[in-house]
């Protein structure tokens, strides 16, 4: 689970363009949006892509996004339990 903690920081980094954030700033409960990485609706969309390219989950329910994206923490559990790839 530390691995896929590791490389959801990574790939948020990379995919959001956030040039000034090292994987080591990003702690597994912060905040994703608002006082946390300050991640806005566009940032959620590239996180939804990503899910779907990378891991093969697919959300349809866009409430179901806002607890997902809560932090690195709940992404890294919804995705061990819903990864397709």
């Amino acid at each position: 689970m530390e691995n896929l903690k590791l490389e959801l920081k990574a790939k948020i980094i990379e995919n959001l363009n956030l040039e000034d954030i090292e994987v080591s700033d990003i702690k597994n409960t912060d905040a994703l949006f608002g006082d946390g990485l300050g991640l806005d609706s566009i940032d959620a969309l590239e996180l939804i892509v990503m899910l779907d390219k990378d891991y093969g989950i697919k959300l349809s329910d866009p409430k179901q996004g806002k607890v997902i994206f809560e932090s690195i923490d709940t992404m890294a559990a919804y995705i061990s339990e819903n990864k397709t790839k």
